[in-house]
């Protein structure tokens, strides 16, 4: 058996303990570095870890880096399957190998015990030092360090690192992300002090408004915190009164020095305490809800590698929008993401380098998490984040990995880390039993099984014992609302849950990022474009924002869904809860503003109470005397930030409500219809400034410009959801429409009749080798400036798909290149995510409408549009609705849309196709098993509608 091969640990790892910032001597070794990619083991040079070794013709590579980004090899995409067979843990021979060799040079004063750290090797190292081997690394996402203090020697060095894209740790990698080997994250030498700190562990609990602190350190260390006015030997138990408590919504850190003779460490310590109390997980005694993500490391540039900036910027995204919580799927982070979540402040799910999900698709069978060979690398791993993690007061829970099954080895790392560290629950959802942790877990359970849950009333286990655990146990999803697209829907009433049942704490949306690759020609690649002889497409785009960090429409959803103000104005009052943990409502303000068809005609701000956490109020609401002039009158309230953060500055927007004051008046009579004339040797018909076509009834014309009209639509192109299910009892739901027809209608007239001023049109619709239909009769009258149309519409046959949407298309001229309109904006909005759109008067390019989703799919329609109005070269065209309808416009036809694999398939056409909705299917989030809520579920019914267009 190979060293790679190998299911234990490795050899030659020092035991693992906290990251720290020492003030010992260091030298980062990041930078350029000579590489060689062979594509098997055997093709690998031989020697390479020589000093005299000739690489001067080798490829240059910068360290960190994952190697396929820069060229050398592809990268793959993989969800559950691995890529290669499954034949624990042996891997294929064609294992490719990248050697890596860098020269360095060491100062004149460096003397004494170092370490040379890694702390990320994707997926086996074997390293050298000047011709020495320091040993073998698996596990991917954990640090590694050697002791080299022998080894190293007075200025030049040679380090020689072989990595091995397969191992027997790829069996414990398989998490759903591109496969990317390569060294990805910092290599560091450390000088470690014989009588330096050498670990540090930090207990920080907090009570009865005192600290309770314990730091474990090195013998001879003294801990100090200036703050509070602390000195003591390390080891000792203080309590330290007046401490402020360390929350996600305060990230209260004291700074703090743990010193020895040989070296100083600089730690900054959150006191908080977890715990589960009658089966709620609690914070400082407070019940706390997770409003949180998972998150995978990716970079689309970088891969693997993540900067600091970088980091940074993602949780300020994710601040800005309300997301309090993280799940590190499925994996530890780079160590400074954590450091940036104590200081800006989340709650965290430090997860396990732990996935054996391809063993799902063989029932299971030969699972490593149950193997005896895969035990001490199982508990290794676990071990390795535990401590290098330890530190960290945003850590709250420690996950024992994902979708691995379960086996003893789970049981052996759930053992361990309660006996390492039991101020903290553990998680792992694989095993419902719940039997090794604290928290009841679930994947996309849907809504009806978390009310269930969040009852205790879910379905009863074998074992009376386990049941009755479980049943005590607090509830989170972790992870839920799969995102990919357009979509997921449903949002709001997941959050109504978390509020109502008191175990329900909240669960983490998969997931924040898309993984999409940017290629040199500034498009995004995913699965399949790089040539895998096995992928999962586009199931990889499943992010809240695209790579590069622009939100998506979905992450204004979870914004509105996760305010932690919920305001409802009623009558003539705004009533206000304070759902944050721990937050008064002191640092917001109220502003107000009021708008008669968009206008805004008033605004100000209202006096805020300060409410407790988990408290409500009341507040009188303005008194607005500007006259209706027969237009909507719409409230808008908004909370926002009264004083800059470290996340955003003032005036960003925590929660907004609205609320119409009064309708516009409805018309007293109907306008004075225009005569009807035929023309032309086809019969064509002229109504005001409108030709129809005399033999079907469709619109050719308007105004002089020329008109195409597709009289009845009920497809669209399929969104990811539409396109993929988990339910495998039911086919997703563009293969039902697809086996429908919906996206291959075709019309016959049944009549087309001129009466005095009205123009009645009766089409039948269908698709070929099927008797459901649809009847659809248009009722078209002008004023002379425009014209209207009644449209009926009656299911025929019988039906046994929902229809995609229910509306009618128009292609005009190209030259409307902006639109202005009355309605839901200022983005996107759907009957199941709407949430976060409000009623207004908003104005966009016809391109800027558009959401670029790497995989083009239905998007951008403007929901409750009241009116609207298109401009451009074409001149001007004015669209009514009554009372409202959706309006998409874009420049390719719906099929162009779905045919589309990539944004750049989309070309132009010459014309502007326009979209008018009566109804449309929700979103949903079917990709994760959640059946779409009922009202969104487009049934085939009878409707109507009317528009007007002039």
């Amino acid at each position: 058996m190979t060293y790679y091969e190998d299911p234990g640990p490795g050899y030659g790892v020092l035991a693992p303990r906290a990251a720290i910032r020492t003030d010992a001597p260091s030298i980062c070794l990041n930078g350029s570095w000579r590489f060689h990619l062979a594509e098997s083991v055997a093709e690998a040079p031989d020697g390479f870890e020589r000093d005299d070794f000739d690489d001067s013709d080798w490829a240059v590579l910068p360290v960190p880096s994952s190697w396929p980004m820069y060229g050398h090899g592809r990268p793959a995409y993989t969800n559950q399957a691995y890529p290669f067979p499954v034949d624990p843990p042996d891997v294929p021979t064609e294992n490719p190998t990248g050697d890596h060799r860098l020269v360095f040079e060491l100062p004149p004063s460096w003397s004494g015990p170092t370490v040379l750290r890694f702390d990320g090797v994707d997926s086996c190292a074997r390293v050298w030092l000047n011709g020495v081997e320091l040993g073998v690394t698996r596990g991917s996402r954990v640090p590694a360090e050697f002791a080299v203090g022998e080894v190293l020697r007075p200025g030049r060095n040679v380090l020689a690192v072989r990595v091995h894209q397969w191992s027997s740790g790829s069996y414990l990698e398989d998490q759903d992300m591109w496969w990317l080997p390569g060294i990805f994250r910092d290599v560091t030498l450390i000088a470690r002090p014989v009588d330096g700190v050498g670990d540090v562990f930090v207990h920080a609990d907090y009570a009865d408004g005192a600290g309770i602190l314990k730091v474990e350190a090195g013998p001879g260390a003294v801990v100090r915190i200036a703050e509070l006015e602390v000195e003591a030997p390390a080891g000792q138990t203080l309590t330290i009164p007046g401490v402020e408590p360390w929350s996600a919504e305060m990230p209260r850190l004291y700074d703090a020095v743990v010193e020895t003779a040989g070296e100083s460490v600089a730690l900054r310590i959150g006191f908080r305490t977890v715990a589960i109390v009658d089966g709620v997980l609690t914070v400082n005694g407070r019940r706390v809800l997770f409003h949180g993500v998972n998150r995978h490391e990716h970079d689309p540039v970088l891969g693997r590698v993540v900067p600091e900036e970088r980091l940074r910027q993602e949780l300020l995204v994710m601040k800005q929008h309300n997301i309090n919580a993280i799940r590190t799927s499925h994996y530890p982070p780079d160590s400074r993401l954590l450091e940036l979540c104590d200081e800006l402040g989340f709650w965290v799910m430090d997860e396990c380098d732990y996935e054996t999900h391809g063993f799902f698709l063989l029932d299971w069978h030969g699972n490593p998490a149950g193997d005896p060979r895969f035990l001490d690398a199982s508990v290794d791993r676990m071990r390795r984040m535990v401590e290098r993690d330890k530190n960290h007061p945003c850590v709250v829970m420690w996950s024992l990995g994902n979708e691995a099954g379960i086996g003893r080895n789970l049981t052996a790392m759930a053992e361990w880390t309660r006996e390492r560290d039991p101020s903290r629950p553990l998680h792992y959802e694989g095993d419902p039993s719940c039997a090794d942790v604290d928290v009841y877990s679930r994947m996309y359970a849907a809504h009806a099984e978390v009310e269930e849950i969040g009852k205790r009333a879910e379905p009863p286990l074998d074992d009376p014992v386990l049941d009755a655990r479980r049943r005590a146990m607090p509830f989170v999803l972790c992870e839920y609302s799969h995102a990919g697209g357009n979509g997921p829907g449903g949002l709001p009433e997941y959050e109504e849950l978390f509020h109502r049942y008191e175990r329900c704490q909240g669960g983490f949306l998969w997931e924040w990022m898309e993984h999409g690759i940017l290629r040199p020609d500034g498009t995004y690649a995913y699965g399949g474009d790089f040539g895998e002889e096995l992928h999962d497409g586009n199931y990889v785009l499943d992010g809240l924002v695209f790579p590069d960090l622009t939100p998506q429409p979905v992450l204004l959803e979870v914004r509105k869904a996760f305010e932690p103000v919920h305001l409802t104005i009623t009558a003539n009052t705004l009533r206000l809860a304070n759902r944050y943990d721990v937050l008064d409502t002191s640092h917001l303000s109220l502003q107000w503003s009021a708008a008669d068809e968009g206008e805004v005609i008033a605004r100000g701000t209202l006096d805020l109470p300060t409410i407790p956490a988990g408290g409500e109020a009341t507040v009188p609401l303005p008194s607005i005397t500007a006259p209706m002039q027969n237009r909507e009158r719409w409230l808008t309230v908004r909370a926002v930030l009264k004083t800059d953060t470290a996340w955003a500055s003032t005036g960003h927007e925590i929660a907004f409500t609205q609320s119409r004051l009064a309708p516009p008046l409805a018309p007293t009579h109907r306008p004075v219809g225009q005569p009807i004339r035929r023309i032309g040797p086809e019969g064509e018909v002229r109504l005001g400034g409108g030709r129809f076509c005399g033999r079907t009834g469709r619109l050719l014309g308007l105004s002089g410009w020329e008109v195409v009209h597709v009289p009845l639509e009920l497809w669209r192109a399929p969104t990811q959801h539409d396109a993929r299910t988990w339910d495998a009892t039911t086919r997703d739901r563009k293969a039902r429409w697809a086996a429908a027809g919906l996206h291959r209608l075709r019309y016959r007239t049944v009549s087309v009749e001129p009466t005095g001023d009205e123009l009645v049109v009766v089409t039948m619709v269908g698709a070929a080798a099927t008797d459901a239909r649809v009847l659809t009769t248009y009722r078209w009258t002008s004023d002379g400036d425009r014209v209207t149309a009644d449209v009926e519409v009656e299911p025929v046959g019988e039906w046994t798909v929902p229809w995609a949407r229910l509306g009618v298309t128009f292609g005009l001229p190209a030259g409307f290149d902006r639109v202005t309109w009355f309605g839901l904006g200022p983005g996107q909005a759907y009957p199941d995510s709407r949430a976060a759109a409000r009623v207004g008067r908003y104005t966009s390019t016809i391109d800027d409408l558009q959401v670029p989703y790497i995989y083009p799919q239905e998007n951008g329609a403007r929901g409750d549009v009241r009116w609207a109005e298109l401009s451009g070269t074409a001149g001007k065209l004015t669209l009514t609705a009554e009372p409202h309808l959706a309006l998409t416009l874009r420049r390719w036809t719906l099929a162009e849309l779905a045919d589309a694999g990539h944004r750049e398939d989309l070309v132009p056409t010459d014309h502007l196709w326009m979209t008018l909705d009566a109804l449309q299917h929700g979103l949903g989030s079917p990709t994760s098993g959640a059946p779409i809520l009922p009202p969104h579920d487009l049934q085939p019914r009878p409707h109507h509608f009317r528009f007007s267009l002039g």
